[in-house]
């Protein structure tokens, strides 16, 4: 076989592969849209996030950020690599601790956690619960003095660092939704009301600077911010922190015009910054938490589609309709996401025509590909949207009553059907008749 990515190959037949398997047997079997996800990438880059820290001998935790990609197979799989996972809502949590996630390696992210949810985190002991803001101190508080139980909390800071990112994902600057401002108090005054509470455990800090990030400055930039914060902290209260977690948002290749640093080279530097920063505060080392989502499933899947019409506009433009589309990846109609794509069923033939890839939903901006470089393209070809295998189906909708797509894992030439395609009587499973 060829290799054209990490995720994808040719095969023998000339076809596009994904975990050894080809691409048109599974549209066949499966139906499209079809999201396939090559199992040995999402271990192979588990691998290079953990050698930086294995290689460093520091304590650490990678824990798998599952709002990138939340299923029941997902959680069997990073739970047998070892990792934690955060989870962001009670379904996610549900699905996570059903999926056989160890309780103790789940963190409860979000900043508006319900009353209900947070019991159900105290009720599964669930390792931590990333503390957001201070209606979240007084909910928790309350459940644990009602269930006579405790629970460990980290807090999230928001440090006040701007990454290059799109601004619908970023995450760390003052004016974020998410955690404790830095600059205006917030945050000291969040952990001196923790520390009061003797039923939470405060086990450290937490920051998140955003998404899609190919340069290591911002993370050194919140390395150098948080462990000034924790210096601080252990002169003013006497705390310790047992972890400082840094967050996610380790970019991903989407097209040829995205570089982004290589996991193990992103953690060592890091590592590198921690290592300084903590020597130079004189503090006990901490454990390193990071969250990696998108940086773990992103390119290991590709979308299957199949091309049904076509509209040209000579000199003006042409538009490819295939069978999915913005249900399936609202990316580029959220935030003009840029994706690239390639014929499954002729990867190799010649690309002679730009075309603008677009779905079959009744949106004007439900469009996959923009100025796609592809070979004429027929009716019941397979198209093939590389790099989906993060925000794609987590974020689905049933807009204009399109069932959800399937999913598959495959490895090492076999395929595993693990989640199902929605059916029509699916989408009215919740209606009522009146």
């Amino acid at each position: 076989m060829t290799k054209l990515s990490e995720a994808i190959e040719i095969n023998e037949a000339g076809h596009l592969a994904v975990g050894g398997v080809d691409s048109l047997k599974l549209a066949a079997k499966y139906g499209t849209p079809l999201i396939a996800y090559d199992v040995a990438q999402i271990k192979a880059q588990i691998r290079r996030f953990k050698q930086a820290f294995i290689a460093a001998k520091v304590p650490y935790r990678v824990t798998y950020a599952s709002k990138a990609f939340s299923a029941l197979a997902m959680y069997q799989l990073i739970s047998k690599e070892g990792l934690g996972c955060d989870v962001v809502s009670g379904g996610e949590l549900y699905a996570a601790l059903k999926g056989g996630m160890p309780p103790e390696k789940i963190e409860f992210h979000g900043n508006n956690k319900l009353p209900a949810e947070l019991e159900m985190a105290v009720a599964a002991k669930i390792g931590c619960i990333v503390v957001d803001n201070f209606q979240e101190i007084a909910f928790l508080k309350q459940i644990l003095a009602e269930k006579d139980a405790t629970a460990a909390v980290v807090l999230r800071v928001a440090p006040g660092i701007e990454a290059e990112t799109h601004k619908y994902i970023s995450t760390g600057q003052e004016n974020s939704k998410f955690g404790f401002d830095v600059r205006s108090g917030q945050a000291e005054k969040a952990l001196k009301a923790m520390l009061a509470e003797p039923r939470m455990n405060v086990r450290g800090v937490h920051c998140h600077i955003g998404s899609q990030i190919f340069a290591a400055k911002g993370f050194l930039m919140a390395v150098q911010k948080m462990v000034s914060l924790l210096k601080d902290w252990h002169e003013k209260y006497d705390f310790t922190a047992e972890l400082l977690n840094l967050g996610g948002g380790f970019g991903t290749r989407y097209t040829d015009a995205d570089e982004p640093l290589p996991a193990n080279e992103f953690v060592s530097q890091i590592i590198t910054a921690v290592k300084e920063q903590i020597t130079a505060a004189k503090l006990k080392f901490p454990e390193i938490w990071i969250e990696p989502g998108r940086a773990l499933a992103g390119e290991a899947a590709v979308t299957l589609y199949t091309v049904g019409s076509r509209k040209d506009v000579e000199g003006v433009c042409h538009f490819v309709s295939v069978d999915g589309g913005m249900g399936d990846n609202i990316r580029p109609a959220l935030y003009q996401a840029k994706y690239e794509a390639v014929v499954a069923n002729k990867p190799r033939a010649l690309k002679e025509q730009i075309v603008t890839v677009v779905g079959k939903y009744c949106e004007s901006g439900d469009i996959l590909v923009r100025d796609a470089l592809l070979p004429i393209t027929h009716p019941s070809d397979i198209l093939a949207v590389l790099s989906t295998g993060a925000y794609g189906y987590t974020m689905a909708s049933n807009y204009n009553r399109n069932p959800r797509p399937a999913v598959v894992f495959c490895e090492d030439g076999q395929d595993q059907l693990v989640i199902r395609r929605e059916t029509y009587a699916d989408l009215l499973n919740c209606d009522l008749e009146v």
